[in-house]
């Protein structure tokens, strides 16, 4: 009998080395995600690099844990919102084939250039694997011409670069010396900028500028990619958690309630508030303060991208044909064929969008044999192709053609 009971006694102690053991990981995961919870967003306006909160994981299986246990506590997702949209951007720059950590803009241009192509090809991956995504074709189809662009300013030739901004300054400033008084008093702000300050662009003018379209691309990015990244792996329950825990409003969910219920109509809706949330919520205080820098050289750069900007969506006006430069005074008139106003200003940005640039894309999109070649071109090529580099001679031509003085 002692015997029996020193077993008993040894198989007791065996019992609660074993339960010690198996709890343990239990309460070193939930300190884990408890640390995670109520975390502020710090990191997410694209500016600087790596995380959104630097207590947070970077790694998605790591993340998915934590977020896992959380769910299972019962935790409410406006609890762990922040490690929620963490989760779903490191998925999004996993897929994306992006290196979340270095993606740090201030970096300069030569350290983010791969990653700067790279999220529009992603934005395009989106969209093949998953046609419904109406928003990302049109972010890869429109940010393939931003992106060539925005290569074209370190080309000596381009029209936004520094050679290319002093060659179409100066002819516009050619081209106001025989304007009448009359007419130049209603020119529009811009354009009499460009023609007197436009000479003194520098590079690091143009340095500083592809610094805020990284900044802005990578908000966008942050902001709209994880959302995509949830609803392809979990559906509409993975946007709805996101609604729940606040990192999507109002907008953003009726978007993707209608996207889940098919149909034209919902699916060119969804596209149109996707839209609105990326140009009026995430990015327009942003272009604000970039056409507000660097003296007058913001709105110089600002406004020269306006005047070469053109989406390669089919059938859509360059800015400047879809509002020229119209002045009337008396029986002067001046027609130039320059935007009448700038990208970066929100309201004037909306009506280009919603009047030319959107409903060509939707149209686009309901032709399903013309827009899925169009989308699957390889990105590589579809930046080359909206390269600007050829199209200054002509630009410059059109200017001295196109600019009609009646008197």
């Amino acid at each position: 009998m002692p015997r029996v009971r020193g077993l008993i006694r040894v198989a007791g102690v065996l019992t609660c080395l074993l339960v010690g053991l198996a709890t343990a990981p239990v309460t070193h995961a939930e300190s884990a995600y408890a640390a995670y919870l109520d975390l502020p967003s710090v990191n997410g306006d694209g500016a600087g690099g790596g995380r959104l909160n630097p207590a947070l994981p970077l790694e998605p299986d790591v993340l998915r844990d934590a977020l896992d246990q959380a769910r299972a506590a019962g935790v409410e997702p406006r609890h762990y919102a922040t490690l929620l949209h963490q989760y779903w951007l490191a998925v999004a720059a996993r897929n994306a084939d992006i290196d979340l950590a270095a993606w740090d803009p201030e970096r300069g241009v030569a350290a983010n250039s791969r990653t700067f192509t790279q999220v529009y090809v992603n934005y395009l991956r989106l969209n093949n694997s998953h046609p419904e995504f109406w928003w990302t074709g049109l972010a890869g189809l429109a940010g393939g011409s931003f992106a060539s662009g925005f290569f074209d300013m370190g080309d000596v030739a381009s029209i936004v670069s520094v050679p290319g901004v002093h060659q179409l300054g100066d002819g516009v400033a050619d081209l106001l010396r025989g304007t009448p008084q009359p007419l130049l008093d209603l020119l529009p702000a811009d354009l009499r900028t460009l023609s007197t300050e436009g000479e003194r662009l520098t590079a690091e003018d143009l340095a500083w500028y592809q610094t805020r379209l990284m900044i802005m691309q990578k908000h966008i990015f942050i902001d709209q990619v994880p959302m995509h990244e949830a609803y392809a792996a979990d559906g509409p329950a993975g946007v709805e958690e996101m609604y729940r825990a606040g990192v999507l409003d109002d907008n953003a969910i009726t978007a993707w309630r209608e996207l889940a219920a098919g149909g034209d109509a919902g699916l060119a809706d969804a596209a149109l508030r996707m839209t609105d949330r990326e140009q009026n919520q995430i990015v327009a205080d942003q272009w604000d303060v970039t056409s507000h820098g660097r003296g007058a050289m913001g709105r110089v750069m600002t406004y020269v991208s306006t005047v070469a900007g053109k989406a390669a969506v089919p059938g859509v006006l360059a800015p400047g044909v879809f509002a020229p430069v119209t002045l009337t005074a008396g029986a002067l008139s001046l027609r130039a064929p320059l935007p009448d106003f700038d990208w970066a200003d929100r309201d004037t940005r909306w009506n280009y969008i919603t009047h030319d640039l959107l409903p060509r894309y939707l149209e686009l999109c309901a032709n399903p044999s013309v827009a899925r070649p169009l989308l699957a071109v390889p990105f590589p090529d579809m930046l080359t192709n909206g390269r600007l580099v050829r199209r200054l001679p002509d630009l410059l031509a059109d200017l001295t053609a196109q600019w009609r003085l009646t008197t």
